[in-house]
C-alpha cells in the first residue's frame, strides 16, 4: 500500500506596520556577537530589509489576538530598525514584511527563535573573496566595499589578494585540501606556476606549515627587513628592475625582494 505523502503548508507572509510589533522574551539570542546593531541599521537603511521577520499574534488572557505581533525571530533587525524608526528615518507605521506563524501552533517561540540562529551557514571564505573581486570588477574602491560590509580596506584588500590565488589551489582549499592559512601563504608570490609547483612539492609532506610554504616561494628573495634591502632600499631595487613581493599577511616587514 503506498503510503500518502504528508503537504506542507508553508505560514503566511504579509506586512505588518512597524508599531504593531514587539520583541518576544522568547529570544534565545542574548549575547551580542557578529555586526552590532547600528551597523545593520545603516545596511537596511541602505539595501533595505532583505531577509523577513517571523511574528506571531499576541494573545489576550481570554485568548483572543491583541493586534499586536511578538518577534521570537529577527530581534536583530527589529532592534535595527527601531533604530531608525528612533532617528525620524523610518515611520512608525512602516509595513515590515513578516512570516506569521499561527498563535494555536504546536511549534513554540522558542523554537523558532532557536532554529533561525542555529541554521544559518556562515560564508565560505572563498566566496567572500570571489565576491569582493565581483564587486570591485564592477567598479567599486576597497573602501566602498569595505564601508558596505562593515570591514576595514586592509580586509578588502587581503580578501581580494587571496582571491588571486592559482585556480587550481583555491579549488583544493574549496573541497577542503588546505588550510586557510596555507592559500594566505601562496599570496606572497603572484606566480600561478611556481605556487602549483611548491604545492605539488610539499602537499604530501609531513610539514605543510604556512612558514614553509612561505620560505619556498620566497627562496631566492629576501625580506624587505633584511639589511641588504634597507641599505640598497626597496624602491631604488624596483626602479633598477628587481620583483618585490609583499606578504599582506605579515607585518610591515613582510615585504621581500
Amino acid at each position: 500500500m503506498t503510503k500518502a505523502v504528508q503537504k506542507i503548508t508553508l505560514s503566511p507572509s504579509r506586512d505588518i506596520p512597524f508599531d504593531k510589533l514587539v520583541l518576544s522574551q522568547s529570544n534565545v539570542r542574548r549575547i551580542k556577537a557578529g555586526v552590532s546593531v547600528e551597523e545593520l541599521a545603516e545596511d537596511i537603511a541602505r539595501r533595505g530589509l532583505l531577509q523577513s521577520l517571523s511574528v506571531r499574534p499576541v494573545l489576550a488572557d481570554d485568548g483572543t489576538e491583541t493586534g499586536k505581533f511578538e518577534i521570537p525571530a529577527g530581534g536583530r533587525r527589529f532592534q535595527a530598525l527601531s533604530l531608525l524608526v528612533k532617528q525620524k528615518r523610518l515611520a512608525k507605521t512602516t509595513p515590515i514584511p513578516c512570516i506569521v506563524r499561527d498563535a494555536a501552533s504546536d511549534i513554540l517561540a522558542e523554537d523558532d527563535s532557536l532554529a533561525e540562529n542555529m541554521q544559518r551557514v556562515a560564508l565560505h571564505p572563498l566566496d567572500q573573496f570571489r565576491a569582493f573581486v565581483a564587486l570591485r570588477d564592477k567598479g567599486q574602491s576597497d573602501a566602498e566595499i569595505a564601508a558596505a560590509f562593515f570591514v576595514t580596506p586592509q580586509i578588502v584588500k587581503q580578501r581580494l589578494k587571496l582571491a588571486s590565488v592559482a585556480p587550481a589551489l583555491l579549488e583544493i582549499y574549496a573541497e577542503d585540501g588546505m588550510t586557510l592559512e596555507q592559500l594566505m601563504a601562496f599570496t606572497v608570490n603572484p606566480d600561478h606556476a611556481h605556487q602549483v609547483q611548491v604545492w605539488d612539492v610539499i602537499h604530501s609532506s609531513w610539514n605543510k606549515e604556512p612558514f614553509q610554504l612561505r620560505r619556498m616561494l620566497t627562496e631566492t628573495s629576501v625580506r624587505a627587513s633584511d639589511r641588504r634591502a634597507v641599505f640598497v632600499g626597496v624602491e631604488t631595487y624596483e626602479v633598477a628592475g628587481g620583483a618585490s613581493l609583499h606578504d599582506l599577511f605579515q607585518g610591515d616587514d613582510g615585504g621581500c625582494g
